[in-house]
């Protein structure tokens, strides 16, 4: 799903009034059904709506939702804030039609006040401004917004926050942007919504269809988009009748040292698990009858070294390999991880003391092979490149990063971040807070690991591996509850997330 800026969508707007064809208080009249269609599936009848209304499109979506929940029962009241003299046309016409439904409450909300106060039993819904916003909201927009937010009602924000920008907000001023419980925003998400600074004036957020031409949107150039089940699906590669371990990869997890033996367990494991037919595991010496007994299903590679990873094998048997999980960053693990580099014939996937031991060297990173995943969390990204004052920054740094050392750069957090070579970003929304737990990274890294071996370019391994990982994280907090989930429950549930993948192609 392409993440397009706002002058992009009103250019699908005006192409889909003009090509649909349909009118565009017809199109105004559908977005505000799916939204009046949401707040009916999610909230009881029986919960005062407030609705609270700007003089252009997003207040005239917000006139259409407060009829159309009158028609269905709701009990629904308008506030018209004094912001310009006018409506806009398709606002004016949604606001005639309100006034002959006769059915709802308008108020001229006009100075301070004006403004009600709402109980914590109702519900806000902000259509003063939608997205096109560039600077901070001032004066008495800005009290409006920040009345409402000391309110204990829920709020819902159509479209977007209002005073939220849709992508840069690091000139912007939280204290007047308008604090979403949910934001309901129209085919597309905004880039911002991505961003963990964001996520107090957001809230939970959904994308409603409103069938915009496809057509137009094919067109349009970003380089953000979301990665979406639909997309992984076509990756996934079905399984012959007649097709044996030999077809599915031999990869190499160089992973665990003194007191970590654990990141190697892990990520091994999920290598198998997302369908390897052959992981062997380079482990010191120490790690011999760990691995072999909590992962039969894995082949050791045994270091000259009894507690850290100070030589890699040869590499001839393996298709890629993965590592940095537990390695710990002594001199000797230094040397060894240059030497693997200079050796691979082909993308390599790095993590965790790995990408430390990269920060510690950075002309390194011109060595690693063309194609090569790295999957840092905001930390390690930092040891790598510098420090940022907000994500929309980190992003830029993130592209900067994987096209000028031709890498796929998966930046993990709550809205994990794939960046390739040709400086599109792909954004992932599944999974959840229970994931925040040691040994999820080594999870991820030995999924990557797999895919790559299996055949899979490395675009597709990171998304793949990406979406897949916080899918079964997902399946697994659904189980489990998100405050017990661990890597290893993520890993359990890897098959069901492919299940459930697979099922979209059906």
């Amino acid at each position: 799903m392409k993440i397009l800026r706002s002058d992009q969508v009103k250019e699908v707007d005006g192409y889909t009034i003009e090509n649909e064809p349909i009118h565009s208080i017809q199109l105004m009249e559908r977005a505000a059904g799916e939204i009046s269609g949401w707040i009916t599936d999610h909230i009881r009848s029986n919960r005062r709506i407030h609705l609270f209304i700007g003089p252009g499109n997003n207040g005239g979506d917000g006139l259409a939702i407060a009829r159309q929940l009158a028609d269905k029962g709701y009990v629904a009241e308008v506030y018209l804030v004094k912001i310009s003299s006018h409506l806009s046309p398709d606002a004016q016409v949604n606001l005639d039609r309100l006034k002959k439904q006769d059915r709802v409450p308008i108020h001229r909300v006009d100075d301070e006040s004006t403004l009600p106060d709402i109980k914590k039993d109702e519900v806000i819904v902000d259509g003063l401004f939608g997205s096109g916003l560039n600077r901070p909201l001032e004066g008495f927009p800005a009290k409006v917004v920040q009345h409402l937010n000391a309110m204990p009602a829920l709020r819902i924000a159509i479209d977007i926050p209002s005073g939220l920008f849709g992508e840069d907000n690091s000139s912007n001023t939280y204290e007047t942007i308008f604090r979403a419980d949910h934001t309901l925003t129209f085919q597309f998400p905004n880039l911002s919504f991505f961003f963990p600074e964001n996520q107090d004036v957001i809230g939970d957020w959904y994308v409603l269809d409103i069938g915009l031409m496809q057509e137009k949107i094919d067109q349009l150039d970003t380089p953000y988009h979301m990665i979406t089940r639909e997309q992984v699906s076509e990756f996934l590669c079905p399984r012959k009748r007649f097709a044996h371990k030999g077809h599915f990869g031999h990869v190499l997890m160089i992973t665990g040292g003194y007191g970590k033996m654990g990141a190697a367990v892990l990520s091994s494991k999920a290598a198998l698990r997302a369908g390897s037919g052959l992981v062997t595991t380079h482990v010191p010496r120490l790690g011999y009858e760990i691995m072999q007994t909590a992962l039969p299903e894995a082949m050791i590679s045994l270091d000259i070294s009894d507690i850290i990873f100070s030589q890699p094998p040869d590499l001839g048997a393996f298709i890629t390999v993965g590592t940095g999980p537990g390695l710990g960053t002594k001199e000797n693990t230094q040397n060894a991880l240059l030497t693997l580099i200079e050796r691979a014939r082909g993308p390599i996937v790095l993590d965790a003391d790995a990408l430390n031991i990269l920060a510690m060297h950075p002309d390194w990173l011109e060595k690693l092979p063309e194609s090569s995943v790295l999957t840092p969390h905001p930390k390690e990204f930092e040891r790598l490149t510098q420090a940022v004052s907000n994500h929309y920054e980190r992003i830029k740094l993130q592209q900067e990063f994987a096209q000028r050392y031709q890498v796929y750069l998966v930046l993990k957090g709550g809205n994990t971040s794939v960046a390739c070579p040709d400086g599109s970003v792909f954004f992932n929304a599944a999974g959840n807070p229970g994931m925040a737990t040691g040994g999820s990274g080594d999870v991820l890294t030995g999924m990557i690991t797999s895919l790559l071996g299996q055949g899979y370019e490395s675009k597709q391994a990171a998304l793949t591996g990406v979406y897949l990982h916080a899918l079964a994280g997902d399946m697994a907090a659904n189980a489990k509850g998100q405050e017990a989930l661990i890597a290893s429950d993520i890993i359990e549930s890897i098959g069901l997330a492919y299940k459930c993948i697979q099922n979209e192609k059906e």
